[in-house]
Parts: structure tokens; sequence; C-alpha cells
């Protein structure tokens, strides 16, 4: 990639989408010195992790737990180099999960939350003790590429000599590759121990999308150390930090175009691309698109060129996975609530699927969290999954009783499970996942990219390719997968692919 702007090409990248993987390529592109313009539907940034105003609340639209947010790792170091207005409250426990028979608190300790595990009553003691010591291994081999996002393709010389020296540390992923998490607790004698599975269960449908019978053994014992590496409430909500990168991108020289829909992306007769938005064309010789394989079709048309097979299948994949219908509420904070911001996983019951109200993740905001609420109350974000399949093809009226019954189920979990947050309720605002959609700018209302099903599959495209001749995917349905600290890596990746031969300045992250 040339340092200087063609006239047929006045921008290096357009980057369609102002969710976390939109964020992190447009920052790095800027940073490496390509022009770079950002254009986003909404008029609000961060996509699934995004912060909304209504009715004079402020609401999290999505996720509400961040990881990353540790000085040495991403998110921290943003926020430190680029002086953003973040602040990070370290709340412990981060979440409490709650069934008819069972409390347990994730605490930020992981030996104090295994010992909580050993002490329930016929706790199977040494058992639990192994699973945690490899579930500990294989978490220690797989974070420190988040950690240090150089150590994630594209790879110089450098990063496979630091590789090849941690060879080791990637032994005890082997075995399990391409096998589920169930088959780590069958071999271990952990199966029939119904509190872990729950909490494994639960943990898994909202980091790898999928239960743990069936999850990729390495992906999800990675993902169980997420509670642990740099996880904290973004005070006032994710939206501030998402606000304050855009902010960093302008201060680097990037240009930031928010309710700018882009409306088509259309290839360019001598090379490069036509890019169609609500402000007008612009023209690039990149594209990178922070958009589902579906959306990416979308914007192409009928009349582009045929997109490869990998791209149609990851559109399958999701398309096999979720829609979230939310609740958003305003409660009245209890007597003798804890001031802090307060996650809670509510399971009505442990035997049937952990979907459509019988799971629940939900979020509270603290006494702190600036404009989100009048003094002595809290706004509450309130998420469960249903499968896009059982909505695909419905007539709207099928559809509208499906996700009715699944909030009627989701009011039903609250008061069983959460009542004390639940007698004074001042405002309500249900979502599905058409609304899910038109809060984050989500093409259907679809959450958490692709489930990581086991299979051998996860481990081929690892690396930032182009879809087309300068056309780039970037979220969570791509490398490096599920959540916002993946995707902005993921974003930040693509964008030293495509500027292979800039470097980065040096006092910038990493």
């Amino acid at each position: 990639m040339s340092d200087a702007p063609s006239s047929n090409a006045p921008y290096d990248a357009v980057v369609v989408g102002a969710g976390f993987g939109g964020l992190g390529a447009a920052l790095e592109l800027a940073r490496r010195g390509a022009r770079v313009v950002l254009c986003e539907t909404l008029n609000y940034p961060g996509g699934c992790a995004s912060t909304f105003h209504r009715d004079g609340y402020a609401f999290e639209a999505g996720a509400t737990l961040f990881s990353g947010l540790a000085e040495s790792q991403l998110f921290g170091q943003w926020v430190r180099a680029f002086g953003l207005d973040v602040t990070v409250d370290w709340v412990d426990p981060l979440v409490e999960l709650r069934t008819p028979a069972l409390r347990l608190a994730v605490y930020r300790d992981r030996a104090r939350f295994l010992g909580q595990l050993q002490a329930l009553p016929g706790a199977p003691v040494q058992a639990l003790g192994d699973f945690f010591a490899l579930q500990r291994q294989v978490a220690d081999a797989l974070w420190p590429l988040f950690d240090d996002p150089t150590l994630l393709p594209p790879l110089d010389l450098r990063a496979l000599l630091r590789h090849t020296s941690r060879a080791w540390g990637y032994l005890p992923l082997a075995r399990w590759m391409g096998r589920p998490l169930g088959a780590v607790l069958e071999h271990l004698g952990l199966r029939g121990f119904a509190p872990l599975r729950t909490y494994l269960d639960a943990l898994c449908q909202i980091t790898v999308q999928c239960t743990a019978a069936e999850a990729e053994a390495p992906f999800a014992l990675a993902a169980m150390d997420y509670y642990w590496r740099g996880t904290g409430h973004v005070r006032g909500g994710i939206g501030q930090l998402a606000q304050g990168l855009t902010r960093a991108l302008t201060a680097a020289g990037g240009e930031v175009r928010l309710a700018n829909r882009v409306k088509a992306l259309v290839p360019e007769p001598g090379g490069g691309w036509r890019v169609d938005t609500r402000q007008g064309p612009l023209r690039t010789r990149h594209v990178v698109a922070n958009v589902l394989p579906q959306g990416l079709a979308r914007l192409l048309g009928p009349a582009a060129p045929r997109l490869p097979a990998r791209v149609n299948a990851l559109a399958r994949r999701v398309d096999g996975g979720w829609g979230a219908v939310m609740r958003y509420l305003v409660v009245g904070a209890p007597a003798g609530a804890s001031p802090h911001a307060h996650h809670l996983e509510l399971i009505q019951d442990p035997d049937a699927p952990f979907l459509e109200g019988n799971h629940l993740f939900v979020s509270l905001s603290g006494e702190a969290d600036p404009g989100r609420a009048p003094p002595g109350q809290r706004t509450v974000t309130v998420s469960t999954h249903v499968p896009l399949a059982a909505l695909a093809g419905q007539p709207p009226e099928e559809r509208a009783r499906r996700v009715e019954a699944i909030q009627r189920r989701m009011r039903e979990g609250l008061g069983r499970l959460a009542p004390e947050w639940m007698g004074d309720v001042r405002h309500e605002l249900p979502g599905s996942p058409r609304t899910f959609e038109r809060f984050t700018g989500r093409d259907g209302g679809a959450v958490g990219g692709v489930p990581r099903r086991a299979g051998l599959h996860h481990y081929t495209g690892m690396s930032p390719r182009p879809v087309l001749e300068g056309l780039w995917l970037v979220g969570d349905s791509v490398f490096p997968g599920q959540s916002t600290l993946a995707t902005a890596l993921g974003g930040v990746r693509t964008a030293a692919r495509i500027t292979r031969g800039r470097a980065a300045p040096e006092e910038a992250p990493r």
C-alpha cells in the first residue's frame, strides 16, 4: 500500500460500522498513516457493545461486562495512551449465578471461586482441582495472544520465534482440539456434578454461544478465564469507551461520520471501491466491513462478484446461531442494595435449554454511573437467546407471539430469582431481535457471531485475509472470534495486514 492517495481513491480505507471491530481497524489504520473514514448507521458508536438513550435513561444495548481493561491489555493501553476519560469499576463478585437451588458468586480470585465449588455438598474435590488446573494451562497458553496482539496473525519472524519458544505451553491444547468440553468433563468424571455443569453451560452460552457439552474444548476452557482477565464494568456504560475511541481516531487524523448509513459497496473498474453512503459516495482502495457476512452480501448486491464459499459458509453458521431478546428496565434500588454495578445470571431450570427466557443475563447500573438514571434508581439490561432458525420464515404475527412468550418467561424469571430488584419497576422497554437490530445496527438482531461447536474447522482461516480484492470482513463472525476484545483485536490485526510494511508509532499501544 503506497503512502500517497491517488485522485481516484482519496481514502486508503473506508471502515463500515463503528462496532469495536470497526473502531479497532480504523484507529490502527490511522495510527499507521492511512487516510481512513469510519461510517456508522447509528448516531452513536459501539454496535452490540454500545450505550443508547431512551426516555431520559441510558441503557447498555447488549454486552455489559468487558475483558481487556487491565493496564497491560488492549483497552487498558488505549485508555492510557490516548488519555480517554474512562473509569473502570473492578466489581467483585463480577457475577452471581442463581438457580432455584444454587447461589454461586464468581469472584475475581480464581482460587476463591474454585474453593466455593469444592465446598458444595457432594463435590468431587480432586476432580474439580484437576479440571481447573487443566483449564488454567489452556488459558495461560491462549490468553497471551490477546494480551499481545503481535502474537496474532499476520506474523513476522519475531512473532514466529516467540511462538516457537512457547511450544510446550501449547501441548495441553493438542489432545482436546476438535473435541467438545463435555469430553473433558467425562474424562475427569465431572459430568454428573450439576453445579459445575450449570455454571459451564451458562458461561459457554454467553461466550462461545453453545452448551458446554458441544463447545470446542480449547475455546471453552480459555473462555472460562474471561472473568479473570481484566474484566470490569465501564462506569457510565461501554459507550464511554466507544465514544473515547472515536475521539482518539479523530485526533489521529481519521474521520468519523455517524448517522451515515452505507447503502452499497461497488467495485471500481480500475481497482478500489465506491462506497455509497447516506451523505454521498466515497472512493477508497480498501473497505473494512464490520458487519455479518449476510450484511456484506446485502451491501454488495446481486451484481457484485461472487463471494468466496467460506463467506457463504460463515453466513450459514451465523444463521444457526442466536438472536437477542431484551428487556430494558428502570427500577428503584431496594433498601440495602450495593452501590456498585451488579451482574446476575439467572437459570430457571438447569435441566432445560439455556434459551428463550430460561437463561437470563442481567446487568444493573451502579450509583456512580453518570447519566444512567436519577438518584435512587438503576437501569437494567436483561438478555436471553432465541434460535434465529426458529424465527426464520415465520409470519410476523407468529414471530410476535413467540417473542411475547419469551418476554413473559423473562418477567417470571426476574420475579422468581431476583425479586429484590423487581419490587419497584419504574419503566420497561421490551426488545425483540428487530429491536436489538435497531439499537445496535446488527443485521437480523443476531448476537454472538458463530457458535463455537466442536470441530477442527475453527482452526482454519486463522489470519486476516480479504474477501475480495481490497474488501475485508471484521467482527465476531471471523478471526479471532467472539467478545468485544476479540473483535477489536481482529480489527487491529486486519489493519496491520492492510498496511503491511508500515510500522505503528512506537508510543502507541502494541
